[in-house]
């Protein structure tokens, strides 16, 4: 029997960006998982605070070199990569000079939410798809972390359902409390429906709020985690109304186990 495939989706990894409970994950769960006979492909955004030299960040050229259209501009696609040798992992980097090179994670100096989210969010889901298109593997699990993966299973779900590397694929989207206030530009929806997303697919997205976000990935998701024990209990509550798997929090001694038997279920679903 092949290896199960699974795609990470991180919103932030450590040791790249400062540890917290989601880089910390990031950093943890796919290790763990390819400990469990997984074949593993982790992906996050090239966040400019990421130092390259100190990462040993290196350009991928075959991967590189396309450019994804939002919003009628060209904006370049980087592929880059690096490895966390103690872990046998690799970690793909989807950069983008418009995009990523400011040395902030989502908001500039003085606390403000970059205006730009929306599109940063639609170029590194747009982007990760596209890097999978070219490395040609087929992932059975996408599992997508934090609200700036929160477009992921949408793409995966609508515009690229078709595509025979994610037909198949079950999306995982993981929760956590790293809620804004803000909302992301709301012309959002028209970006999107340039990729042929329809309108009809992009109910919660309409609120280009956080909660709209996190209720849009969830529309589109196999599965849903908890990944933290205090997540808003209207989303809890939303989840519980969507007929998939939901898998409460588990604690740091229990995750990695518990998330590697959750895919098996899965999986199984897929085979049944």
């Amino acid at each position: 029997m092949n290896k199960a495939k699974v795609l990470y989706v991180m919103q932030e990894i450590t040791p790249y960006l400062k540890e917290n409970h989601i880089s910390h994950i990031g950093r943890h769960l796919p290790q763990g998982i390819q400990e469990r006979s997984r074949e593993i492909r982790t992906f996050m955004p090239r966040y400019g605070n990421i130092n390259e030299r100190r990462n040993q960040l290196h350009e991928v050229i075959r991967l590189s070199g396309m450019n994804l259209i939002i919003d009628d501009a060209d904006h370049p696609l980087i592929i880059k990569v690096a490895s966390i040798q103690q872990a046998r992992m690799q970690v793909y980097f989807i950069d983008n000079e418009d995009y990523f090179h400011r040395k902030a994670l989502y908001r500039d100096k003085s606390g403000k939410f970059f205006e730009d989210n929306d599109e940063r969010m639609i170029f590194f889901a747009r982007g990760v798809i596209e890097t999978v298109k070219k490395l040609g593997w087929p992932p059975d699990i996408i599992h997508c972390h934090g609200w700036f993966t929160s477009l992921l299973p949408l793409y995966v779900k609508t515009a690229f359902k078709d595509n025979p590397l994610f037909s198949d694929a079950k999306v995982v989207f993981s929760l956590y409390d790293n809620a804004f206030e803000e909302s992301v530009d709301p012309g959002m929806l028209k970006k999107l429906k340039y990729d042929k997303i329809k309108e009809s697919d992009l109910k919660n997205y309409k609120d280009a709020n956080y909660e709209g976000l996190i209720k849009g990935a969830m529309d589109y998701s196999d599965a849903i985690v908890m990944g933290n024990d205090n997540i808003d209990s209207k989303l809890v509550d939303y989840a519980g109304t969507l007929k998939v798997p939901v898998l409460s929090y588990k604690d740091e001694e229990t995750y990695i186990e518990a998330y590697n038997d959750f895919y098996d279920e899965l999986l199984k679903d897929m085979e049944d």
